[in-house]
Parts: C-alpha cells; structure tokens; sequence
C-alpha cells in the first residue's frame, strides 16, 4: 500500500495495521492495511480483503452505536478509509470482558484470580461467561506490547481523571452491551473487545475500530452451552486462531523467536475466515473491491 501526501498534512503515522494521516489540526485520514499484527508484531505477510472487512464493520458498528456516545468518524470514502475528527487519545484501552477467555483464561489458569485489580469468582472454566462484564484496561503503548492497567493505577498515574474514568466506564459497558445485542441477532456471542477513546475539548469521543475480528473475540451461541459441559472447544470468529497458529509454532512475540512461515494456503484461509466474520456479523454478502492507490488517493481527496 503506497503512502501518500495530502494537502494541509500535519502529520502521518503508521501503526501496526492502519495509516493515519492528520490533515490541519481537525482531521483524520485513517487507512486500514491488509497488514495483521499479533503479540504485538506485524506478520509478514498481508491479508487479501483484511482492510476492507474491518474498516466496513467498524463503520457499520459506530453508526449504530451513535445513541449510546459520539464518535470521530465522518465518512467512509474507499472500502479500507475512514475519514473522521481528529482526537486527543486516552493513552489506555478499554478491555471489556464478558466471557473467561483468551488473556483473561490465561492469567486464571495460571492460578491467578486477580486481572487488572478485577477479582474473577473461583470455580470458572475456560470460556465460561462472567456474573457481569468486567473492565479489564491496558496501556496504549506507541511501540512494544500494552500492559495490563488497573482503574486505580490509571487515575493515580493521572492518565485518565476521575470524572473521565466514569464517563469511559459509563460507555464501555454500554457499547459492550449493545455489541452483545447486535450479535446475539446474528447468532453470535460477543466474549470480549476492545474501546478507545479521545476528547476535543470537554467532549469524549469514541475513537477507532469496534466490534471488529482485530479488536473483538466471537463465539458461536448455536451449542455454546453443550459445548462448555462437554469441555469441547467453542467455535469462533476471532483473529485468537491465529495467535493460537503461532503458539503452535513457538511463536509469542518473544526475543529470539521467530514468526512461522505463511504459506499461500494459510494466508487465504486467513483471509477467508476474515471474510466469514463479516458476513456473520453484518449478515450481509462480503464485496470484495479492488481499487488502485490512485483511486483511492481521489476518493480521499473529494471528502477533505
């Protein structure tokens, strides 16, 4: 993907999966790539689509959560662009957790009961939901891995006000929520995801991606229940089976470890199940669009 200049370019900054661009001191140009990152380290390889199915959910998640808080999105001019309000960012993310899995299985299974100054009860199993959703936030690192964060460290440490943290939590779990009741009609079981958030002025904003396979973790609802009495493992649509392929291979972002190969065969299957989540999550077909630089660098240019 080329990177381009824009008229009245502030900056620019490429992240592990998007390129953003900032246009005066108001606006953000965002392009998500057909990069995939996991640990923390971007894979070699890019995914076909990738791009495009997570700019399209998230733009179809923020508009329907428009009731619950604002958001910086303004357009979506190409299939992977985002065009929006530019934000000054909370330097924390929003972990909220319905269901015992991924890092929160792996913290409990180790035999620790506290995650991010959150108690989880004694006597759950591995996906098993949570009495209620629990806040589990982490620190927005610019470069190497975020870690986790508890509420009281986060205001100690004057990341987040007091006032602030409220108004955040307020809208975390509400979104969260809202996540929950939008996949529940397409059969599914929103475990965890993913908020960040920005103000300009006194107004909070919800920024980013949401509800997305990068940022969430889906499960199948249809045998959920008999699954978890059986012990069998829970069918999902998330991007855990490929920190789980990399696992596999001994690869967990680690000094000294290096990233498995991906073959032609494991990156379509990749992007296939990519494909999978958006059409189960919108509950429409996939269109995939192939458009040029050039073309996408006008598309961009008639909305600034």
């Amino acid at each position: 993907m080329a990177t381009f200049t824009f008229p009245r370019q502030t900056a620019f900054y490429s992240g592990k999966v998007r390129d953003v661009y900032t246009i005066g001191t108001d606006t953000l140009v965002m392009i998500a790539s057909d990069r995939i990152s996991a640990f923390d380290v971007i894979l070699p390889r890019p995914i076909p689509f990738k791009g495009q199915v997570l700019n399209q959910i998230a733009a179809y998640m923020l508009a329907e959560t428009t009731s619950i808080c604002p958001n910086w999105l303004t357009s979506t001019p190409a299939p992977n662009v985002s065009i929006g309000k530019y934000c000054t960012p909370f330097k924390v993310e929003m972990v909220v957790r319905g269901n015992l899995t991924g890092h929160s299985w792996r913290t409990y299974n180790s035999g620790s009961r506290i995650l991010c100054g959150v108690t989880m009860p004694e006597g759950m199993k591995e996906n098993d939901f949570f009495p209620t959703p629990i806040i589990t936030p982490t620190t927005k690192a610019s470069e190497g891995h975020d870690e986790d964060i508890s509420k009281e460290e986060i205001i100690a440490q004057g990341l987040v006000t007091k006032d602030d943290w409220d108004t955040l939590e307020k809208y975390t779990l509400a979104l969260f929520e809202k996540g929950r009741s939008l996949a529940a009609k397409r059969g599914l079981i929103l475990a965890d995801t993913k908020y960040e958030f920005g103000k300009i002025g006194d107004t909070i904003y919800l920024m980013d991606e949401i509800h997305t396979p990068d940022s969430s973790r889906y499960f199948y609802a249809d045998g959920f229940n008999e699954r978890q009495q059986t012990g069998e493992r829970q069918k999902q649509l998330s991007k855990e089976f490929v920190r789980e392929w990399l696992i596999n291979n001994g690869f967990m972002g680690k000094e000294g470890q290096t990233v498995p190969e991906m073959t032609d065969e494991w990156t379509d299957t990749i992007s296939k199940r990519y494909i999978e989540l958006y059409e189960n999550v919108i509950g429409e077909a996939f269109v995939p669009q192939k458009i040029t630089d050039e073309e996408t660098y006008q598309l961009i240019l008639n909305k600034l």
